[in-house]
């Protein structure tokens, strides 16, 4: 009994010896149940997933959620008569909460130039190179001139968000964040003194 204690125990080391591997490049065996989860098992966004009931890897958000620091635009854009309403809605709400300062000016200047200059020109008149290169058939409304400067900031938002409602702009909602289009607004009113 006493030789075979000493024998199990030997043979226990032995085990436990055999086991360690030098080898730095294969680190053994790993096991974690029957779902291998030391080695994850993942898919590419658009291949099939055999997880999911639809087979689609890159799932759309679900219904009614919104990211994190963000609202949805409270004013639909269905039809083009909604879309008059809320954008004169929208200029009777909505607030230019960013003070123009020289800084969020000159930050408007640069997201102007980014996103807007293309289409309305350096000078906001309504000139620039998509249209005065022939790409583009309508001229650009002028930015400067009374019939945007009479507008409410908010209307001017809702432009920048939704489109205009002739849909000759489009909607810029999803590429210009929130705050850099009340800083172009108070760019564009810099500019029309």
């Amino acid at each position: 009994m006493k030789y075979t204690k000493y024998l199990s125990l030997i043979v226990l080391l032995l085990v436990v010896l055999s086991s360690c591997n030098k080898d730095k490049n294969n680190p053994g065996y790993d096991y974690m149940g029957d779902h291998d989860m030391y080695y994850t098992k993942f898919y590419k966004a658009y291949s099939p997933n055999p997880v999911f009931r639809d087979s689609m890897t890159n799932q759309l958000p679900v219904e009614g959620t919104v990211a994190r620091g963000s609202m949805p635009f409270p004013y639909p854009t269905a039809s083009i008569g909604d879309r008059a309403v809320n954008q004169a809605l929208a200029g009777v709400q909505l607030i230019n909460p960013i003070a123009a300062t020289d800084e969020s000016v000159a930050q408007g200047k640069e997201l102007y130039n980014i996103y807007c200059k293309v289409c309305h020109g350096p000078s906001a008149k309504g000139d620039g190179n998509l249209y005065t290169s022939g790409l583009f058939p309508a001229k650009p409304t002028s930015l400067v001139e009374a019939y945007v400067q009479t507008k409410p900031d908010g209307e001017i938002y809702y432009v920048i968000t939704a489109g205009s409602i002739s849909g000759l702009m489009g909607p810029h909602g999803t590429q210009v964040q929130p705050d850099d289009r009340w800083k172009i607004i108070n760019y564009l009113r810099s500019i029309s003194k």
